[in-house]
C-alpha cells in the first residue's frame, strides 16, 4: 500500500497556554484534492502552517513519502514540495508580474546578476502552465483579485509542487471566477499535484474536493469522503448545531414616501440612468457578474461619484450627495467590500472603531472629548447587541477574528443612526456561524422598521434567505427585479448564467 504523501499523526500544538490544536490526523493521498474546513479559530491555519514548516508541533508526527520528518522549516518544506498559497497572495504589489512570478527561482538560484530574458520566459511558461494570459509587464498592484491569485498559483507551479495548499482561495471571488479557478484547480490535480484546499464555504467544499476533514476547537470532529457529507452535515460538523434556513418577507404597512428613491440617477460611463425605490423596513439584494456596476451604485449613494446626474431622495425631500460628509449627514452608511484596508482602523481599540462615526457629537474646538467617549456605555451596548466576542473593549480590533471585525464595522454604522445602510460582501471571509449571526442582527433592524437595508452580495444564498427582493445589475444597468419568495438558488444562478 502506497504511503500518503502527507500524514500528520496525533498533532497538537499551543501557543500560550491556549491550544491551538489537539491530536490532529490528517493524511493527504498523492493527486488528491483534500478540503479542511472549520470555522475561523478551529485550527486551519495552524495547521496548515504546521505542514508548511512555519511552526513545529508540540506533540505527534508529520511524515512525507512514510517517511518521519524531524525538522521541518519552509525552505525544507519547499524541498519536500510543499507550496502555499495564502489568503492575502503575499505578492509584491509594486513589482511586475513577471518579477513577481520569477523572483523565487531567481532567489533559490542566488543569481547575483538577473537576466530579464530569462525572467520574462519563466514569467510566460508558468501562465501558460494554468493557460491564463496577463500582462507580464503590467504592476501587480493594478490587477483585479482574480488576476491577483492566478499569479500567485503560477508562481507556487514554477517550484515543481507536490502538494499545494490554497487558503481560503475564494474569498473575494464572484461565481464565474470561482468556476475558474475550480477548473484550474482540476487541471493541477491531472498534472498529478495533490492540492489542500481551506475554506469554510460549504458548497465549494462539496463541489471541488475528494476528502473532507473538519476541526473545530482545535480537533478532527468529521473525516471522509466528499459525497459522504452534504450542506447540512457540514454545517453541524464545523459548528456543532443546526442553522434553518430563513427567508424575510416584508409588507408596506403606510403611504410614506420611499426611504431611498432615484430617478434617472446615472453616472456618464459607468452607470445607466436607474430608477428605483428602497422602503424602510425593506432588505434588497443587489446581485450581478463582475463589473455590472454594484458596486459603482453603492459609491454614488455614498458621495463618492460627486459627478452622477439624475435626482436623489431620501423620504420624499431632494438631496446632493456629492461628497461622503453630504452621504452621511443625509443618513447613509456604507459597509465597503474590503474591512481590512476600507473599513476599519485596525491597530485602534473596538470602542474607537464602533464610535467613529459618533466622534463629531463629542467634539470642542475641533477636539475629540475621548473621556466622554469612553465614558459612552454605547459603544459596549453595540458590542453586546452585535455579540462581539470580548468583554474588553479596548482591544484593537486586529485581535478580533473576521466575524466579530464585521460585526464591529456593521455596529458602527447602526450607532450613527443610518436610515440606509448599504452593505457591500457582509460576510465575505466570515465562517457560517458568524455569518447567520450577522444576518439575524440585519432582519432585526429591518424589521423595526425604521432602516431600508441595500445587501450586494454574489452569495445568492445569503441574497435569498436574508433579502425580500433582489435587483439584478449588468453593465451599469437594472436589469431586472424579483421577489425573493418566486427565486431559488439554481434559479438565480441561471438568470445570471444569461447575462454571461
Amino acid at each position: 500500500m502506497t504511503a500518503p504523501l502527507i500524514e500528520l499523526r496525533d498533532v497538537s500544538k499551543s501557543f500560550g497556554g491556549v491550544r491551538a490544536l489537539a491530536g490532529v490526523s490528517l493524511a493527504i493521498g498523492r493527486g488528491e484534492i483534500h478540503c479542511l474546513a472549520g470555522e475561523n479559530g478551529s485550527g486551519k491555519s495552524t495547521l496548515i502552517k504546521i505542514i508548511a514548516g512555519v511552526h513545529r508541533p508540540d506533540e505527534g508526527t508529520l511524515r512525507i513519502d512514510g517517511d518521519e520528518v524531524t525538522t521541518l522549516d519552509p525552505i525544507t518544506a519547499i524541498g519536500h514540495g510543499v507550496q502555499v498559497i495564502y489568503q492575502d497572495f503575499s505578492l509584491f504589489p509594486a513589482l511586475t508580474v513577471a518579477e513577481n512570478l520569477a523572483l523565487p527561482s531567481e532567489v533559490q538560484a542566488r543569481r547575483r546578476l538577473v537576466s530579464w530574458s530569462g525572467v520574462r520566459k519563466r514569467a510566460r511558461a508558468a501562465l501558460a502552465r494554468l493557460g491564463v494570459a496577463i500582462d507580464l509587464a503590467a504592476t501587480v498592484e493594478t490587477l483585479t483579485t482574480a488576476e491577483r491569485q492566478l499569479v500567485a498559483i503560477a508562481r507556487a507551479l514554477i517550484s515543481a509542487p507536490r502538494l499545494l495548499i490554497m487558503d481560503e482561495p475564494t474569498t473575494a471571488l464572484t461565481g464565474r471566477e470561482v468556476a475558474r479557478l475550480f477548473a484550474i484547480v482540476r487541471d493541477i490535480q491531472a498534472q498529478g499535484i495533490a492540492v489542500l484546499f481551506v475554506s469554510h464555504k460549504m458548497r465549494e467544499m462539496l463541489d471541488i474536493s475528494e476528502r473532507i476533514t473538519v476541526l473545530r476547537n482545535g480537533a478532527v470532529v468529521a473525516e471522509g469522503a466528499a459525497d459522504g457529507f452534504d450542506e447540512a452535515t457540514l454545517t453541524r460538523a464545523m459548528t456543532g448545531q443546526d442553522f434553518a434556513a430563513q427567508s424575510y418577507r416584508w409588507t408596506r404597512q403606510d403611504a410614506r414616501p420611499a426611504r431611498l428613491e432615484l430617478r434617472g440617477l446615472a453616472v456618464p460611463g459607468v452607470l445607466a440612468p436607474i430608477d428605483a425605490a428602497f422602503h424602510a423596513g425593506e432588505i434588497i439584494g443587489i446581485t450581478g457578474l463582475l463589473g455590472s456596476g454594484r458596486t459603482d451604485l453603492a459609491l454614488t449613494l455614498f458621495g463618492m461619484r460627486p459627478e452622477y446626474q439624475g435626482e436623489i431622495r431620501i423620504d420624499g425631500t431632494p438631496v446632493a450627495l456629492r461628497s461622503v460628509a453630504a452621504a452621511i449627514a443625509a443618513g447613509l452608511a456604507y459597509v465597503p467590500e474590503d474591512r481590512l484596508t476600507e473599513g476599519l482602523f485596525l491597530t485602534q481599540s473596538i470602542h474607537r472603531n464602533l464610535l467613529a462615526t459618533s466622534y463629531a457629537a463629542m467634539t470642542r474646538h475641533l477636539l475629540i472629548d475621548f473621556a466622554r467617549a469612553h465614558a459612552d456605555a454605547d459603544a459596549d451596548a453595540m458590542m453586546e447587541q452585535m455579540r462581539i466576542t470580548t468583554r474588553n473593549g479596548d482591544l484593537p480590533v486586529v485581535a478580533l477574528s473576521g466575524g466579530n471585525q464585521q460585526r464591529v464595522l456593521i455596529g458602527r454604522w447602526l450607532m450613527g443612526m443610518a436610515r440606509v445602510l448599504i452593505l457591500n460582501g457582509p460576510t465575505v471571509g466570515v465562517d457560517i456561524g458568524s455569518k447567520a449571526d450577522i444576518h439575524a442582527r440585519i432582519r432585526e433592524r429591518a424589521r423595526e422598521g425604521d432602516l431600508a437595508v441595500l445587501l450586494i452580495s454574489d452569495d445568492l444564498p445569503e441574497i435569498i434567505q436574508t433579502c425580500n427582493r433582489v435587483l439584478v445589475m449588468h453593465r451599469g444597468r437594472l436589469v431586472e427585479e424579483c421577489d425573493t419568495a418566486a427565486l431559488t438558488d439554481t434559479g438565480m444562478a441561471e438568470k445570471l448564467k444569461a447575462l454571461s
